[in-house]
Order: structure tokens, then C-alpha cells, then sequence
């Protein structure tokens, strides 16, 4: 088991990132939290998890512990898997899905693509008890390079399509939140607006 890369930044997208370590080049699924939190910075530490399909090897990687730890404990729920609880990891950040689950909240998961009501209250029931002992996240964000317009509502159009929306659906989401933005928009900002309106 691959418990943790350390190496440089190749590549990064807000769904996968490309980490080389000892000339071997790692791609490596990551959630969108994490995608906000290791900035450009070259070198790197990813918290790895792999999942091995009869398909497929793929490895997910987390800027903390601590989202490691939630999301093997979302990916223990019946119906949850791993792109699922990327997917929750991307619509909120680890704190916060930690207070939804501890709250009861069933409409705040529900919001998930991929999650009904049904998992929402199993995720509840199956996880209150246990994501007290998840540590609160440290809050610290770095946030993206400034990139021109085109390029974010790109990249953002691509990781969308990646985690399985509709591209249409997708394109007349971020039609309307750019015209409502009186700022630019940091291709991770669009991704999170976006997916509330999905």
C-alpha cells in the first residue's frame, strides 16, 4: 500500500495531479479541496489511499490527513465509493462535511451528485459517532494562480464532465454564474458554484 507521495508537481487539474517521485511520474485522483490547497507549489506530500478494482489500480491523494481519514470512513458506507466520496470532498471541505454528518444534516449531502436520500441517512447514521475523532482541518487554503477566462471556464468544463455531469448542464450552469460574477473566477470557485447548481 502507497501510504503517502513526496515528490514534484508535474501536473494539476481539479480532479487528478501528477506527482514524480524517484522518476516515476504518479497520477494521482485528488478532490477539489485538495486541488485548492496545494497551490502551484513544486514540491509536494500527498496522503494516498489506493483502491484496486478488477479494472483498474487508482490511487487518491489528500493535502491532509485528516481528509484521508474521512474519506476511508465515507467509502465504508454501504453504497459510497471512492468517487463518491471524492465527489463529497469536493462539494465541501472536510470540516464541513464532518458538521453536516454530525448535525444530521440529510439535505447537505443530498446537494452530492450521486447521493439520495437513502445513502444521505445511511452516511448519517453509519458516520456520526465516528467523525468526532476526524481533527478538525486546519483551514488553510492556497488558492490558484490567476488564469485567463477561457482557461478556467476549460478547465473547470473538464472536471466537471470528469466527475460524470452533463457537459450542456454544465456549460449553462457556468454561462450563468460568470454573468452573475462581476469578478473573475478562480477555476475552483466556478467548479464549487457549479456543482451547487447541478
Amino acid at each position: 500500500m502507497i501510504h503517502h507521495l513526496n515528490g514534484r508537481l508535474v501536473e494539476k487539474t481539479p480532479t487528478y495531479a501528477v506527482i514524480e517521485c524517484g522518476g516515476v511520474g504518479y497520477q494521482v485522483h485528488i478532490s477539489l479541496t485538495t486541488f485548492e490547497r496545494i497551490g502551484s507549489n513544486e514540491n509536494i506530500v500527498l496522503h494516498t489511499h489506493m483502491v484496486v478494482r478488477e479494472d483498474a489500480q487508482l490511487l487518491y491523494g489528500f493535502s491532509h490527513p485528516e481528509e484521508r481519514e474521512l474519506f476511508l470512513l465515507l467509502i465504508g458506507v454501504s453504497g459510497v465509493g471512492a468517487n463518491t466520496a471524492r465527489m463529497v470532498l469536493s462539494a465541501m471541505d472536510p470540516e464541513t462535511a464532518r458538521q453536516s454528518i454530525q448535525m444530521g444534516d440529510v439535505d447537505a449531502m443530498k446537494s452530492v451528485k450521486g447521493i439520495g436520500a437513502k445513502t444521505a441517512q445511511r452516511i448519517i447514521i453509519d458516520l456520526q459517532d465516528k467523525v468526532g475523532a476526524v481533527s478538525a482541518s486546519d483551514g488553510a487554503v492556497m488558492s490558484s494562480s490567476k488564469r485567463a477566462h477561457n482557461n478556467v471556464r476549460q478547465d473547470a468544463l473538464i472536471a466537471l464532465t470528469t466527475l460524470g455531469f452533463d457537459r450542456a448542464r454544465c456549460d449553462k450552469a457556468m454561462d450563468q454564474i460568470i454573468g452573475d460574477s462581476a469578478e473573475p473566477m478562480a477555476v475552483e470557485s466556478l467548479i464549487k458554484q457549479a456543482l451547487k447548481r447541478l
